[in-house]
């Protein structure tokens, strides 16, 4: 039994060394499933192709130079005609690949932002920072609570700030437990009008989570998950969880110019070492 398990562990260092420039991350946003939905379906709700487009446009303008100023090229993969319902990012040498998907994009409670939230989270497996996914055969990604985390800390609240968030805020729902935090955590009014977006586009993304597991029980963002895990998860937090992360990453209160670590998880986020009480990571998945 022992030599066939060398063999099998020699073989599986063979595949992945056979193409050591292609790094790939298996797990999508969501998991694995084989839900389809094409574009001749009737499309109620989700997000239009020029939606699409125009989210995919601003994500990389924005970080493609960030990315080639660490010696990396972003590269974009938009496959509109895919009925695939996910998105993945991998890595091929020093191009940071995202793909996104149009299937993804039609599921009837996609948002515009929830699918920005979609597209960050996927970039944030590439610069999200500490925590990354353990395993000697891919170092280079953030796991997945991380890459949930890094898509309301960092990601969406750049590309919305200097938008019209008051207009936003007027012409959408905002839950009053999510407003009533905004309005306690920041001073200045884009800044909590800011927050409520990100808040509901977390929402959105975690709703969509909430479909395709077809779970009753709803989730809330006054219902936190309370579990606490004893060693950091790299796996897909649980429905609640992933709210809880992208709220605590929306409220988290924090120096924005302090960049992101690769080995530091309190680096440039909300940390109970500073002291902080609001803004953290949720224990349903991340161990201090």
């Amino acid at each position: 039994m022992l030599k066939w398990q060398v063999i099998a562990v020699a073989l599986l260092f063979v595949s992945v060394t056979a193409n050591p420039e292609k790094q790939s991350l298996c797990k999508g946003f969501l998991p694995e499933n084989d839900m389809l939905i094409p574009v001749s379906a009737m499309q109620v709700g989700g997000v239009t192709q020029s939606e699409f487009n125009a989210v995919l446009d601003k994500v990389e303008t924005y970080y493609s130079p960030l990315i080639q100023s660490l010696g990396g090229r972003l590269a974009v993969n938009r496959d509109w005609n895919s009925a695939t319902v996910n998105a993945s990012a991998n890595r091929s040498g020093s191009t940071y690949e995202i793909n996104m998907y149009g299937g993804l994009a039609r599921h009837p409670v996609m948002t515009r932002d929830g699918f920005m939230l979609v597209a960050c989270h996927e970039l944030g497996h590439h610069i999200g920072g500490a925590p990354k996914v353990r395993g000697w055969w891919t170092t280079w990604a953030s796991n997945e609570g991380q890459s949930d985390y890094f898509a309301t800390l960092r990601c969406m609240r750049f590309l919305l700030e200097s938008e019209d968030n008051a207009k936003w805020v007027s012409e959408n729902t905002v839950d009053p437990v999510l407003q009533q935090k905004c309005e306690e955590t920041y001073q200045v009014q884009n800044e909590e009008f800011l927050c409520m977006r990100l808040g509901m586009a977390g929402f959105s993304g975690a709703s969509l989570f909430h479909s395709m597991r077809q779970e009753a029980t709803p989730i809330q963002f006054d219902t936190p998950d309370t579990s606490q895990v004893r060693r950091t998860s790299d796996e897909h937090p649980p429905t609640q969880c992933r709210l809880d992360t992208y709220y605590q990453g929306a409220i988290c209160f924090h120096d924005l110019n302090q960049p992101l670590s690769d080995t530091d998880p309190s680096q440039g986020t909300c940390s109970e070492y500073r002291g902080q009480r609001d803004g953290l990571r949720p224990r349903c998945w991340f161990k201090p």
